[in-house]
C-alpha cells in the first residue's frame, strides 16, 4: 500500500467546520446538504453554500463527500434524487457516499463517473461484500466500526478498494444501518438520518426477576467516545487508506482541534518517524475537546467490553464537574476557534506585474502548474508623483478574503509612470478570478440527461394467497410451529441451540431441520445478524451438511453472508431479511440482478408505501417483535460475566417499557427487540391487497403457549374472523410513515 495517499478526512457540520477542517490540515471532508443526509439536524449547507464549499476545497486542493446515507422512499429515489445531485455534480462533487442500494443503482446509470463510497450503513464486515460493492462500481468502502485491524486487513488482502475506517468520535452502540431503536419507539428513523439516541438514555438491567445494575452503570448502552491516535500507524498499515472522524453534530472548534492533532501525528508516521509516541499533552488537548467519560480504540483491538463503555455517564451529571478542568476545556476551545476557525487559509501565489507607459499593464499570477493573467489599459507618463515599486507591490498584495496571498511577486515597471490604483485593484481582482476559474475548470462537468426510470416490473396476480412462514429462536416455539398445517415453512435460528460442543449442536441442528420436514414443511436456516471472514472460513462444512439435508433456503441479514451463499451457487436460496433494505424498485432490482431469491418488506415503510411495491417476490412481517439493535457489545459480560449461555435479558427503561436482549453466544452480539410485538392480524383485507408471497410470524421470546396462540389467532384472521390476542401490541409503521 502506498502511504502517500492516506487521508485524514474531516466532519463539516456547517460552513464554519469546513474551513476550519481546510485550515487544521484535513484532506477532505465529508458533508451533508440540505437532503437524504444521516445528520438531518446538523447545520447543512444548502445549495448555494455546498457549491460554493466544493469550490472551496479545490481551490485548496482537498476533496468534498457527500452524504447520501439515508434510505430514500420511492417518490424521491424517481422524483427529487437527480435534480438534487446535478448541480453538485456539475461543479465537481467528488464523491458522494450511499447506504442504498437502490441509491447505489441510481447514480451508477445517471452519473456514472462520479465516485461512490458504500457508507458505514451498508454495515460492511468482509472481503466479500467488498469485492461485491467494487464489481458494480464503488472505489471505497466504509468499514462497520465493529471490525478489528486483522478484519481489515482480510478486506485488503482481497480488494484494492479504498478503505475507510473511523479514527475518533462517538460511537453507536449499535451496528450501523441495524438500529430501529429511535424510529419504533418515537418515529424518527435513523436510517433517515434523524436518530433520537435512546442508546444515551438511563435503562434498568433484568435477569432472572432481578436486577443486574445500578447507578453505578444505569447506562448499559452508552459507549465511550473513540480515540485511536496511539495505534494510527497500526491502522494504515492493517490497509486502511483514509482516517475518518466523527462529528457532524460538534462544534467547528472540535472539528478544527481533533484534525490538528491527527495531522501532526499522521504527517509523523508518513514521515518516517521511527519512535511514534503521542505525547500526552496531545492526548490532553483531545480529551479537552470532548470526550464521553474517557476514550477506548474502538473495536480494532478487542471485540468490545466494559472498558468501552460509559456506564455512569458523568458527562450527564449535574453539578460535579471539575471546575479546574472546566476552564481548561473552556480554554483549549477557546485557542482552536483562534488558530483555525477565526483563521482564513490562503494559497501562496506568485505573480509578475509588467508596466510601462503607453502599453497595458499585465498581471500573471502562478499556482502551481496553473497560470493565469489580466490586464488593464491607462498607463501613462506620470505627470507629477509616478507610482513607485513600493506602492504597486503593496497595493497588488491586498489580497484580502480571497483564497490567495503573494509569496513572491515580481514588478517591472519604467519610469514616471502612472496608473490609478482602482485600476491595479481590478487588474488584480481580473488576475486572480481567472486563476480561479483555471483552477477549478478540470473539476466541473455537464450532467447527462437524467434516464428514464426502469418501470417496476408488472405485479403478478398471485394465484394463490401468501404462504404463512414461521421464524423461530427456541425448541419450544419450533415444536408449537410443527403442529400447524397453515405453516408452510419455518426459519430455523442459527443459535437455535448452543454451540460449546460442536458436534451435538449439528446434531441437533439436523434432528431440527428433519422434524421440519417430516412435518411436511421447507426449512430455511435463519443466518446471523453479523457475518464476518472468520465465520466464511469456518463454517463452510455447516452448509455443506445443509445440502446433504435439503435445506430449502436461507434467511439473509448481512451483505457478507449473502456474498458466502453466492459464492457457493447458493443465491437463489437465501431470501433478504428486512436489514437489507428494498425501499425502492431499483434496491429491490438491484438485488434482483444478484438472483436472489427474494425479499422481506422494510419494517418502516407503512401501508402505502407498501402498496406501491412489487411484492410478488416479498415477505411481510405479520407479528413478531422488531429486532431495534443488534450490537457487538454484550450486556450480560458488560454488567457481569460472560457465560456463553445465551442469557436473555430485559432493559427496562423510565417509564417501564420493557425490551427483551437476547445474547446470541454462537456469533457473539446482542439483539434488543422491541417492548412489544409488531401485530397486523387484524388487518387482513390490507394485507391481502399487498399481493405478499409469504407473511411472516417472528416469534423470540414467546414461550410454547404463546406460540400456539398467535399461530391460531393467525388461523383464525385468515379465516374471516377476528384475530385475538391477550397481550400488547403495536402496528409499527403500517399507519404511519416515518419522517
Amino acid at each position: 500500500m502506498n502511504t502517500d495517499t492516506i487521508e485524514l478526512l474531516a466532519p463539516a457540520g456547517s460552513y464554519e467546520a469546513l474551513t476550519a477542517a481546510i485550515q487544521a490540515g484535513a484532506d477532505a471532508v465529508y458533508v451533508g446538504g440540505s437532503r437524504f443526509g444521516a445528520r438531518a439536524y446538523a447545520n447543512n449547507l444548502d445549495q448555494d453554500q455546498l457549491c460554493e464549499a466544493i469550490d472551496l476545497v479545490h481551490l485548496h486542493g482537498k476533496k468534498l463527500y457527500l452524504t447520501v446515507n439515508t434510505l430514500l422512499k420511492e417518490p424521491e429515489l424517481t422524483g427529487e434524487l437527480y435534480e438534487y445531485l446535478k448541480p453538485y455534480y456539475e461543479r465537481g462533487l467528488d464523491a458522494v457516499i450511499v447506504q442504498d442500494y437502490g441509491v447505489f443503482r441510481f447514480i451508477r446509470e445517471n452519473f456514472s463517473d462520479l465516485p461512490i463510497h458504500a457508507s458505514t450503513q451498508m454495515t460492511i464486515t468482509g472481503p466479500m461484500g467488498a469485492s461485491l460493492l467494487e464489481k458494480e462500481g464503488a472505489t471505497r468502502i466504509v468499514t462497520a466500526r465493529e471490525l478489528s485491524l486483522e478484519d481489515i486487513r482480510a478486506i485488503r488482502s482481497e480488494s484494492r478498494l479504498e478503505i475507510e475506517s473511523f479514527v475518533h468520535g462517538a460511537l453507536c452502540y449499535c451496528y450501523s444501518g441495524q438500529c430501529l431503536f429511535s424510529s419504533m419507539i418515537g418515529g424518527r428513523s435513523g436510517n433517515r438520518g434523524r436518530c433520537a439516541q435512546p442508546c444515551r438514555q438511563a435503562y434498568e438491567v433484568w435477569e432472572n426477576g432481578k436486577t443486574v445494575n445500578n447507578k453505578s452503570c444505569a447506562y448499559p448502552l452508552n459507549t465511550k467516545d473513540m480515540c485511536t491516535i496511539e495505534i494510527l500507524p497500526q491502522i494504515i498499515q492493517a490497509g486502511v487508506t483514509s482516517l475518518k472522524i466523527e462529528g457532524r453534530m460538534k462544534k467547528p472548534e472540535y472539528t478544527a482541534g481533533v484534525v490538528s492533532i491527527y495531522r501532526k501525528y499522521l504527517d509523523l508516521y508518513l514521515q518516517g518517524e521511527k519512535s511514534y509516541q503521542v505525547e500526552k499533552k496531545d492526548l490532553q488537548i483531545l480529551y479537552d475537546l470532548f470526550n464521553r467519560d474517557g476514550f477506548h480504540q474502538s473495536y480494532y483491538l478487542t471485540s468490545g467490553g466494559r472498558e468501552m463503555m460509559a456506564l455512569q455517564n458523568k458527562k450527564n451529571e449535574e453539578g460535579k464537574k471539575d471546575p479546574a478542568s472546566a476552564r481548561q476545556r473552556e480554554k483549549t476551545n477557546a485557542q482552536m476557534l483562534e488558530t483555525y476557525v477565526q483563521a482564513k487559509k490562503q494559497e501562496k501565489i506568485n505573480g509578475s506585474f509588467t508596466i510601462y507607459s503607453d502599453s497595458p499593464a499585465i498581471l500573471t499570477v502562478y499556482l502551481g502548474e496553473h497560470t493565469a493573467a489580466a490586464s488593464c489599459d491607462g498607463v501613462v507618463k506620470a505627470r507629477n508623483r509616478p507610482l513607485t515599486k513600493e506602492a504597486v507591490e503593496k497595493q497588488l498584495r491586498k489580497t484580502g478574503q480571497t483564497p490567495y496571498q503573494f509569496d513572491h511577486l515580481e514588478i517591472f515597471m519604467g519610469d514616471d509612470v502612472f496608473l490609478p490604483l482602482q485600476s491595479l485593484n481590478e487588474v488584480r481582482r481580473q488576475a486572480l478570478q481567472n486563476l480561479t476559474e483555471e483552477l477549478l475548470r478540470p473539476y466541473q462537468r455537464t450532467a447527462k440527461i437524467k434516464k428514464s426510470q426502469t418501470a417496476q416490473r408488472e405485479k403478478k396476480e398471485l394465484e394463490k394467497s401468501a404462504d404463512i412462514h414461521v421464524s423461530i429462536e427456541t425448541e419450544e416455539q419450533l415444536r408449537a410451529a410443527l403442529l400447524f398445517p397453515q405453516v408452510e415453512g419455518i426459519y430455523l435460528s442459527y443459535d437455535l441451540y448452543q454451540r460449546k460442543d460442536q458436534k451435538r449442536w449439528l446434531a441437533q441442528m439436523e434432528e431440527a431441520v428433519r422434524d421440519v420436514q417430516d412435518a411436511g414443511k421447507k426449512v430455511w436456516i435463519a443466518m446471523p445478524y453479523v457475518w464476518k471472514e472468520k465465520q466464511s472460513r469456518e463454517e463452510l462444512h455447516f452448509f455443506k451438511l445443509c445440502d446433504s439435508w435439503k435445506v430449502d433456503g436461507y434467511l439473509v441479514r448481512n451483505l457478507e453472508s449473502f456474498c458466502f451463499l453466492k459464492k457457493l451457487g447458493k443465491e437463489s436460496q437465501a431470501r433478504l431479511d428486512y436489514c437489507m433494505y428494498t425501499w425502492n424498485h431499483m434496491a429491490q432490482e438491484y438485488w434482483r440482478l444478484e438472483n436472489s431469491g427474494g425479499d422481506t418488506i422494510p419494517y418502516e415503510l407503512n401501508y402505502k408505501e407498501m402498496l406501491g411495491r412489487d411484492n410478488a417476490d416479498s415477505e411481510l412481517l405479520v407479528y413478531g417483535r422488531v429486532p431495534m439493535m443488534v450490537s457487538a457489545q454484550c450486556i450480560k459480560k458488560n454488567l457481569e460475566d460472560c457465560t456463553h449461555s445465551h442469557a436473555s435479558l430485559v432493559l427496562k427503561d423510565r417509564i417501564h417499557a420493557e425490551f427483551p436482549v437476547q445474547c446470541c453466544c454462537n456469533t457473539c452480539y446482542n439483539v434488543i427487540y422491541n417492548s412489544v410485538p409488531l401485530s397486523l392480524l387484524r388487518d387482513r383485507d390490507e394485507i391481502g391487497k399487498l399481493k405478499c408471497a409469504a407473511l411472516r410470524l417472528a416469534f423470540t421470546t414467546e414461550n410454547y403457549g404463546e406460540t400456539s396462540l398467535v399461530l391460531k389467532a393467525t388461523a383464525a384472521g385468515w379465516q374471516e374472523e377476528r384475530a385475538e390476542l391477550k397481550w400488547p401490541v403495536t402496528r409499527g409503521h403500517f399507519k404511519r410513515s416515518v419522517e
